[in-house]
């Protein structure tokens, strides 16, 4: 399972010569978020790889696990910034 998810993170990139630094599907431009609002219409992969031909089933895997990390680290932080004693401030960004 861990080799898995270490294949499914390899497979999104953010370089800010592509997309503007969006996350895209490696080798593509194909923006995650692209995907998500696709699957969003649409939860058939299938489809979405037809319309999209650079994407297989596993990069469609990989921008949902993105997706999922990212609002997991957004719980966290916000979580994190709760936890502060009053008048403290965060220093990281």
């Amino acid at each position: 399972m861990s080799n898995a998810r270490t294949d499914l993170q390899g497979r999104i990139v953010s370089d800010p010569n592509i997309m503007l630094g969006k996350p895209t599907v490696r080798g593509t431009r194909i923006p995650v978020e692209l995907v998500l609002e696709q699957l969003s219409y649409n939860l058939d992969p299938e489809e979405l790889i037809a319309a999209y031909p650079r994407l297989s089933e596993d990069d469609v895997k990989a921008c949902i696990a993105y997706a999922q990390r990212a609002l997991k680290a957004k719980r966290l932080r916000t979580l994190t910034h709760r936890e502060q004693p009053a008048g403290a401030h965060s220093t990281s960004v």
